[in-house]
């Protein structure tokens, strides 16, 4: 889970975002910001939670790709549990709960899942959690031959495990592949609270990065040829965006490919990233947070959120959500969805290549509200810490 540091502030009822304008600017630019308006009341209309079931901490749904009947749940614990045609399945589809460490705080565990885009055919999905010393793991797996509703725990074959043990928080933990078949993985800037060892600038470290791979059947990876540090000695060539402090959740526009990034703040202001199809980038943490020159440093190129929101107005931690192509909810299609830790509202926007309009709530509140998901038809899922697992669905 992202940092909830900020639990104990006061939640205030009233929304004051700020909408990016400024698409780029160097590390010592001012980012320019205008404030937004107030959300208008009206939400959206006909849509509604449809409770699906509950779960022990629950922290991600994806669905199978070709597989509109399969939809999964991972709890933080180390359990992915499977939904069959709507149905909680009795045995749990992976249980590594003796191998992902969650006992040092809610920001551990099993915190990601991604399933192959070939996963019906070949049954390979990949998963990331924290270990006992609070490395990452990032671990392929496959489907049981024997039954398609097991995962087969002899199948595993370690992709990354990434050096994470100085601190327990900012973990990141999304897995998601992208419409270039690759994988793309969400890692924190290596914990504690403002950077102490400047990771988010670094590109010699995997740390404060979303990172793109491109799995091989046997269980190991190669680097994609697009990727900006391929080619240059001395820094890390899995690297595809940087600057960041915790990815917690990004996810993909199935139209248009664009990646979408909630980035968890510190003690100011939550972020959302925004990169056209085929885009990595620089978001500048720790030199910025946010809009806001955090620390002395050079952020090259930074590229500024297309949205912040303030901690000042009750909002933690960020929750990055999804641009809805579910065609039967026409009052959020295009929109983009998503949440924080600490305020209820579900909240919508339109968002382009360094824009934000049309900020408003979606009427929808999940407390505890831990992260949104995707199914195979584009259904989006919300989950809550507490246990709560819902679907978005037309009146």
């Amino acid at each position: 889970m992202p940092s909830t540091k900020a639990l104990a502030r006061t939640v205030i009822p009233a929304l004051a975002l700020l909408v990016s304008l400024s698409a780029c600017g160097s590390g010592q630019a001012a980012r320019s910001t205008v404030p937004a308006r107030a959300y208008a009341t009206a939400s959206a209309k006909g849509v509604r939670l449809i409770k699906v079931a509950s779960f022990d901490e629950p922290v991600y749904v994806t669905g199978a790709p070709a597989e509109a009947s399969r939809v999964f749940v991972v709890q933080r614990g180390g359990q992915v549990r499977l939904l069959l045609n709507g149905r909680v399945q009795a045995r749990a589809f992976l249980d590594i709960g003796s191998l992902a460490y969650d006992g040092g705080g809610t920001e551990q565990g099993l915190l990601g899942l991604a399933l192959a885009p070939d996963y019906k055919s070949s049954g390979r999905f990949y998963v990331d959690y924290t270990d006992a010393h609070n490395n990452i793991e990032v671990v392929q797996y496959r489907r049981s031959a024997g039954n398609p509703d097991l995962a087969d725990p002899a199948s595993a074959h370690m992709l990354l495990r990434i050096d994470h043990h100085a601190f327990s928080n900012h973990n990141g933990g999304q897995l998601a592949f992208g419409p270039d078949g690759d994988l793309y993985i969400g890692v924190g800037d290596g914990g504690n609270e403002n950077d102490p060892d400047n990771n988010g600038q670094n590109t010699n470290t995997l740390l404060g990065k979303i990172l793109r791979i491109a799995p091989t059947a046997a269980g190991g990876y190669t680097i994609p040829a697009g990727n900006p540090f391929a080619h240059q000695p001395g820094r890390r060539p899995e690297i595809w965006a940087y600057g960041l402090r915790n990815p917690w959740r990004f996810s993909f526009d199935r139209s248009s490919g664009a990646l979408i990034v909630g980035d968890v703040g510190q003690d100011q202001q939550e972020e959302i990233d925004f990169a056209p199809a085929g885009a990595g980038a620089n978001y500048g943490w720790s030199v910025f947070e946010g809009t806001r020159h955090n620390k002395p440093g050079d952020a090259p190129g930074a590229v500024a959120p297309v949205l912040t929101a303030s901690h000042g107005s009750g909002y933690c931690a960020i929750i990055g959500g999804y641009v809805v192509r579910d065609r039967s909810l026409p009052s959020l299609y295009g929109r983009y969805l998503f949440g924080d830790y600490c305020r209820p509202q579900i909240e919508s926007v339109v968002l382009r290549n360094g824009h934000a309009s049309g900020l408003h709530a979606s009427g929808l509140s999940v407390s505890g509200l831990s992260s949104l998901g995707q199914d195979a038809r584009g259904h989006i899922y919300a989950t809550s810490l507490g246990g709560s697992v819902y679907r978005l669905a037309s009146r």
